[in-house]
């Protein structure tokens, strides 16, 4: 998805796609993350999951240069056009006939903030859902346990595998890639699915296939710049509140 690290430009109630640079998330960073921890302590690979265009694999190449075994493409030029149920229902469908012990994501959209991906997808599949963890213990090849952020504290939830989980960024810090992992990355398989072959029905693809539409993107307003008061406290803290009550009408 595009680095929201950066300057993102709108024209025309439209992003400008010239010059935007693509990265993995960072919630989903932190999925891949905890994946290659569950890895190397009890074991087993680390799928790559995403939809896109061609650039897209930009992003998965940078996951098997973390440590990642592989990875799928599922490759989708609308994708911008499509919203958490469409991806959703790909997905379902990329996933049929594959076997997996635990399916990791962020906890939300980078560009977005939705969060509605993983637990529809979990729906579509029914299989059993935590949202939202900080922290995950006593893996084995039957059950997680898992802790989640929750509205009165931190739950502390016994899930049973196959099961989805999205994280929360403070889960973890992702490792960096290294210059050994980037050589490896390249000779690592990368599956291509073209959408046609998962049958996905017109109806369900970019606009159409999306319970939601975005009208447009506005750039937020600019923040006003600051004012700096300066001579004896007594003056200045007088005119700071002056200003308060007057012209912010905050303490009015």
């Amino acid at each position: 998805m595009p680095d929201v690290a950066l300057n993102i430009k709108v024209k025309d109630g439209a992003i400008v796609e010239e010059g935007l640079s693509y990265v993995i998330s960072s919630w989903d960073e932190t999925a891949l993350e905890a994946a290659l921890q569950i890895t190397e302590d009890v074991g087993g690979e680390v799928t790559l999951l995403t939809i896109g265009p061609d650039k897209a694999a930009e992003s998965l190449r940078k996951g098997l240069a973390m440590g990642a075994h592989k990875a799928i493409h599922v490759k989708y030029d609308e994708a911008k056009e499509s919203d958490s149920f469409a991806f959703a229902k790909i997905l379902q469908k990329a996933l049929e006939g594959r076997n997996y012990d635990l399916i990791l994501t962020g906890k939300q959209a980078q560009d977005t903030d939705a969060g509605l991906t993983a637990p529809m997808l979990a729906e579509f599949i029914s299989l059993p859902q935590v949202t939202n963890i900080i922290r995950f213990s006593d893996v084995s090849e039957e059950s997680i346990t898992l802790y989640r952020k929750g509205d009165h504290g931190t739950e502390v939830i016994d899930m049973n595998l196959p099961g989805i989980v999205t994280v929360n960024d403070s889960l973890n810090e992702p490792r960096l890639a290294s210059m050994r992992g980037i050589m490896m990355a390249k000779k690592k398989p990368l599956e291509e699915i073209e959408l046609d072959s998962l049958d996905i029905p017109a109806e369900m693809r970019g606009k159409q296939g999306s319970m939601t539409n975005v009208l447009q993107f506005e750039k937020p307003e600019t923040r006003k710049e600051g004012q700096t008061f300066e001579g004896d406290e007594a003056d200045t803290v007088k005119q700071a509140m002056d200003l308060l009550v007057s012209e912010s009408k905050f303490l009015a």
